[in-house]
């Protein structure tokens, strides 16, 4: 009798541990705290469902978009109005599978879990089967998500370059890869210069700044992560911008508006600290480097803005 109802004891401080824990496996890590927390964001136009091509800097596939207004078989919508993503990503299935999950095992716990808790199914064996079902759910339903958005990523064919350019030499290569659209080494300075002014931008919560420097889309969703890291109380701030080197995955037009997307090594110094004390909670004052693709977009011969971030 003391064996059953220690081991239900133990089963129940797991229940609680994993409760608590579950929904943090489905929450953006503070590691990748910086503009973007790590996460793909924003319109290419209509190259927003294929990959760039891999290039030196960055030679894996990118991410697709975790954020964007764009959908399949439209015009892109980042670069010309902002508001919520027309095509939430896994982020919100996440949040809906942890909270179920959560809940299931806070009701097991309290007696009424999924299928009545632990006094109706009278056993630890029925817990793990509780357990083990949501499980499955939860990888069901992940697992039709990705299949859901994984034809729209298909690469394009790799063809022969059509022509070079050449680069500045602030961090980026000698030559440039296949790009109908000519990107010259002042379009070049200028991304290495938004890539630091973006940062230090998002650093001093200067939104009004963000508007001059990237799409609407792409400041829609920088102020939502601003609001987030004010309700938990911390900063997230980003200094000692220094690009380390750069390559031009493609660069091309449709209609008035020109695109060209570039992947970008830096390092940073990258901490959040409480809002009140001062206190880091993430990071540190040590440089760590960072492998992005950023794309930037430019309409009727103005001025480049952001326009979409893509991890690695």
């Amino acid at each position: 009798m003391k064996l059953a109802k220690r081991a239900s004891g133990l089963m129940k401080a797991f229940a609680v541990v994993l409760s608590l824990a579950l929904p943090l496996m489905f929450a953006v890590s503070t590691a990748d705290a910086r503009i973007g927390g790590g996460k793909s964001m924003g319109s290419r136009g209509s190259h927003t469902f294929s990959a760039p091509p891999a290039t030196s800097t960055a030679p894996n596939a990118a991410r697709p978009f975790d954020r964007t207004m764009s959908q399949p078989g439209r015009p892109a919508a980042g670069a010309a109005a902002a508001g919520r993503s027309a095509r939430p990503g896994m982020g919100m299935l996440g949040g809906l599978a942890a909270g179920f999950l959560g809940a299931g095992l806070l009701g097991m716990l309290f007696g009424g879990g999924l299928f009545g808790g632990l006094e109706g199914l009278s056993s630890i064996i029925g817990l793990v089967l509780q357990v083990g079902l949501i499980y499955l759910l939860v990888r069901f339903a992940m697992s039709w998500w990705q299949r859901r958005n994984a034809p729209a990523y298909a690469g394009p064919t790799p063809g022969p370059a059509a022509q070079t350019n050449a680069r500045s030499g602030l961090g980026f290569g000698s030559m440039s890869n296949a790009a109908p659209l000519e990107i010259t080494p002042s379009d070049y300075e200028t991304f290495e210069r938004l890539l630091g002014d973006i940062q230090a931008a998002w650093s001093k919560e200067e939104v009004n700044t963000l508007h001059t420097l990237a799409t609407p889309e792409m400041v829609s969703y920088f102020t939502e992560d601003l609001r987030a890291n004010e309700a938990r109380g911390v900063v997230n701030t980003v200094s000692d911008v220094k690009l380390l080197q750069g390559d031009l995955a493609e660069a091309w037009r449709e209609g008035v508006t020109d695109y060209a997307t570039v992947a970008l090594r830096y390092s940073l110094i990258d901490k959040t600290t409480e809002r009140a004390s001062g206190r880091i909670v993430d990071g540190g004052d040590q440089p760590q480097e960072a492998a992005e693709i950023w794309t930037f977009a430019r309409r009727d011969g103005g001025k480049w803005e952001l326009s979409a971030i893509q991890q690695t």
